[in-house]
C-alpha cells in the first residue's frame, strides 16, 4: 500500500471542504467496512477534498454521485487511477466517454442481456449446487470466501468467457493483487500480466474459435471495421477484473450479514420466494466498487469549484446508505419499499455495469441453492474477519459453521 499525502491544498479548494480520508486504509475503517464508511455522511460534507493519495475529491451522497457518474462532459471516465500515474490502465468501454463508448457496449450487451442470462440459469444453478456441496463436505469451519464466494461467480464468468478453468486461482489472485495496491510500479506489472494472459487466450480462440465471449470479441466491429488487438486486450482487461472480483465480494458481505440474522435465515429457508428481495437489499447495502473520474474542464457543480485534471472518487458502496435518499438506510430490511431502496452499486448512466443482471442472478441463485442444503449457519465464534479496502472492498475470510436444528 502506498498512500501518498499532498500537503499542498490547491487554491480552488476551500478549507471547510478539506477532510483527510484514505480510501486505501483510512483509520475510520473496520471490518464492518460499509458501516464505518457510512460515518462520512455525518462527519464530512457530501463533496470534500482529501490530501491523501495525491489529493482528490470524494463524493459520498446518492444524488451527488449520480450527477458525477452521469455528467461525462465535466467528469470524464478517460482516467481512473488515484493517485494519477503515468500510462494508467485503460479499460474498454469503461474509459471511453459517450458517444464513442456506445458501439463497444452494444457489442457486449447481448452476452449480458436478461434473455442471455436466463438461458444460463440452469448452468449457474449447477455451479452453485456443486460448489456449495464441495464446501459443506469439508465440515464445519470451512472458509466461505475461499470455498464458495471466490469460486462460484468466477467459475461462471470463466466459462462464459471461455477461459481455462485450471487457471482460476491464478487469475483470482492476480485480480486480488491488482485491487490491493495503488503503487504505480505494481499496477503496471499486474496490468501487463493480466493483458498477457488475456492475449494468450485470444490467440488460442483465434486458432480454435468456440461459443464463448472471447471468441465473440475477436469478431467485434465498430463502424464496420474490426477492432484492433489493443482494443480487444483492453476490453478483456475490464471484463477480467469485473468477473474475478465484484460478485465474489458482494456475496461475501451478503452471507456475513445473513449469518448474523438467524430469523431471516429461517424465513429464506421456508420461503424461497423472498430470496429475490434479499438479493436486492444485499446489493443496496453491500456495493464494493468505487468509481473514480477526472475533471475534463473547469466547472462549478454543487457549489464546488472543480478544476481540469482534478481527480474525483465516488463512493458507490455507501450510495444506498444515504439517509437523504432512503429511510433507515443502516437497517437491513428485505421488506423495504422501492422508495427506500435506491442504490448506485452498479453505477448509473453511460457507464452503468453491463454485468448487473448477471450479478443479481448469481447472488439470488446461490442463496436459493444454499438454503436447499442449509437451514442455519453462523460465523465461527471468536473469528476476527480480515478485509480489503481500496477501489474494490472485500472480506478476505468468512469461516462458517452449520447449525444443527
Amino acid at each position: 500500500m502506498n498512500s501518498t499525502v499532498n500537503d499542498h491544498i490547491p487554491d480552488h479548494v476551500p478549507a471547510d471542504l478539506v477532510v483527510s480520508y484514505d480510501y486505501h486504509g483510512d483509520p475510520r475503517l473496520t471490518n464492518e467496512v460499509h458501516a464505518s464508511l457510512q460515518v462520512l455522511h455525518d462527519e464530512a460534507p457530501p463533496v470534500f477534498y482529501t490530501p491523501r493519495n495525491g489529493g482528490h475529491w470524494v463524493v459520498t451522497r446518492f444524488d451527488e454521485i449520480k450527477k458525477v457518474v452521469e455528467d461525462y462532459e465535466v467528469f470524464s471516465a478517460k482516467e481512473m487511477q488515484i493517485p494519477r500515474i503515468e500510462n494508467p490502465p485503460y479499460f474498454i468501454p469503461l474509459n471511453v466517454d459517450p458517444p464513442n463508448n456506445i458501439p463497444y457496449r452494444q457489442a457486449l450487451m447481448p452476452a449480458f442481456s436478461p434473455k442471455a442470462i436466463k438461458a444460463l440459469e440452469a448452468k449457474i444453478r449447477q455451479w452453485a449446487g456443486e460448489i456449495i456441496d464441495n464446501a459443506l463436505a469439508k465440515g464445519d469451519g470451512f472458509d466461505f470466501i475461499q470455498e464458495v464466494a471466490s469460486v462460484y461467480p468466477v467459475s461462471i464468468f470463466m466459462e462464459l468467457m471461455g477461459m481455462p478453468m485450471d487457471r482460476l486461482w491464478e487469475f483470482r489472485n492476480l485480480s486480488d493483487e491488482f485491487f490491493s495496491t495503488n503503487d504505480q510500479q505494481k499496477i503496471h506489472q499486474l496490468s501487463g500480466q493480466i493483458i498477457m494472459a488475456m492475449t494468450e487466450i485470444l490467440e488460442q480462440k483465434k486458432a480454435a474459435p468456440a461459443d464463448d465471449l472471447m471468441s465473440h470479441i475477436l469478431n467485434i466491429k465498430v463502424k464496420g471495421e474490426p477492432i484492433s488487438l489493443e482494443e480487444m486486450q483492453n476490453m478483456c482487461f475490464l471484463l477480467f477484473l469485473g468477473g474475478m472480483d465484484t460478485v465474489a465480494n458482494v456475496t461475501g458481505y451478503s452471507f456475513r450479514q445473513l449469518a448474523n440474522m438467524p430469523e431471516l435465515q429461517q424465513r429464506l429457508h421456508d420461503n424461497p420466494a423472498d430470496i429475490a428481495k434479499f438479493t436486492d437489499e444485499a446489493i443496496r447495502m453491500f456495493g464494493v466498487i468505487s468509481n473514480p473520474r477526472i475533471v475534463a474542464k473547469d466547472a462549478e457543480v454543487f457549489g464546488v469549484k472543480f478544476k481540469k485534471d482534478d481527480m474525483v472518487l465516488c463512493l458507490l458502496p455507501i450510495s444506498g446508505r444515504d439517509d437523504r435518499k432512503n429511510g433507515n438506510p443502516h437497517v437491513f430490511d428485505i421488506d423495504r419499499s422501492k422508495e427506500d431502496g435506491h442504490t448506485l452499486t452498479f453505477s448509473s448512466g453511460p457507464h452503468m455495469c453491463l454485468g448487473s443482471f448477471l450479478a443479481r442472478s448469481e447472488i439470488r441463485i446461490l442463496v436459493e441453492e444454499w438454503f436447499k442444503r442449509v437451514a442455519r449457519y453462523e460465523i465461527v465464534p471468536g473469528t476476527e474477519l480480515g478485509y480489503r479496502t481500496g477501489f474494490s472492498l472485500a472480506l478476505t475470510e468468512l469461516p462458517l459453521n452449520t447449525v444443527k436444528s
